[in-house]
């Protein structure tokens, strides 16, 4: 009897040591019963490394062109190539009934903006609007007075990945 029992405890250190939850195999559980899948493929300890995708930027246009004897503005933003905005602008510009449209200037990804003064005016480009703004209002402080923003917009990059 001593020796069945002796038995038996050997058999079942020897399963316990064998069989290791979550290390050899993968604990599974039933109603009133427990034990191991000794199916079970540890993955590799090794940590993953996650491979990053390649940032993808779509870049856009913007123009602005006038007809300054008759006080008009044409604009475009968000244009896939600086001669869609230009022609965007133009037409803009001819569609407020301007006839001598004459461009003024583009920008890509970035910002602009168009300052009107007292005597004259001013515009400028700029990474975020408020550069923009600050450089075109410098220049125009600098010739005349009563200056104020007419026109700001921007066409950033988009991220498409």
């Amino acid at each position: 009897m001593k020796a069945l029992l002796l038995f038996t405890l050997l058999l079942a250190t020897t399963a316990t040591h064998a069989q290791q939850a979550g290390v050899d195999c993968v604990p599974v559980q039933g109603q009133g019963w427990s034990g191991c899948d000794p199916n079970y493929q540890p993955q590799s300890q090794q940590p993953q490394t996650q491979q990053m995708l390649p940032q993808i930027w779509v870049d856009h246009y913007g123009a602005m062109v006038s007809d300054d004897s008759l006080g008009k503005l044409g604009v475009a933003t968000d244009k896939q190539s600086e001669s869609a905005a230009w022609q965007t602008a133009e037409e803009d510009c001819h569609a407020k009934g301007g006839l001598n449209c004459t461009r003024l200037i583009s920008y890509h990804n970035e910002c602009v903006a168009m300052v009107l003064g007292d005597k004259t005016y001013s515009f400028s480009a700029g990474l975020t609007e408020a550069d923009a703004v600050q450089q075109a209002t410098k220049k125009c402080t600098a010739s005349s007075s009563n200056c104020h923003v007419y026109y700001s917009a921007c066409s950033l990059p988009n991220r498409i990945q």
